[in-house]
């Protein structure tokens, strides 16, 4: 299980859901964006998912705040992929508190 985790501005979000494969959750300024990844296949399936966000940004003129932006791996056996937003590595956490929930 992956969990990616991201600031963004909270103005009309309301069509970012309609360019995700995946699960994305939306909170007041936070953004979470995961799936069950235990294939190659799924790994592409959420970094596609992570560049449709990252256009679907710039084309709505927001920005994320990607010094925040994190991955949660979870699981026995998990691979830990690495993820990309926009140009930059996601940084990967053990742990992380989840205020929104």
């Amino acid at each position: 299980m992956v969990f990616l985790r991201g600031q963004y501005w909270d103005i009309f979000v309301g069509d970012m859901d309609s360019v995700i494969e995946y699960t994305l959750s939306k909170f007041a300024d936070d953004t979470k964006l995961c799936g069950a990844i235990n294939t190659m296949e799924g790994r592409d399936a959420i970094q596609k998912d992570l560049n449709r966000l990252e256009r679907w940004v710039c084309v709505n003129l927001m920005k994320l705040h990607k010094a925040k932006c994190r991955v949660l791996h979870m699981g026995t056996g998990n691979p830990k992929n690495k993820y990309r937003l926009g140009g930059e590595w996601i940084v990967g956490i053990p742990e992380e508190k989840d205020w929104g929930c």
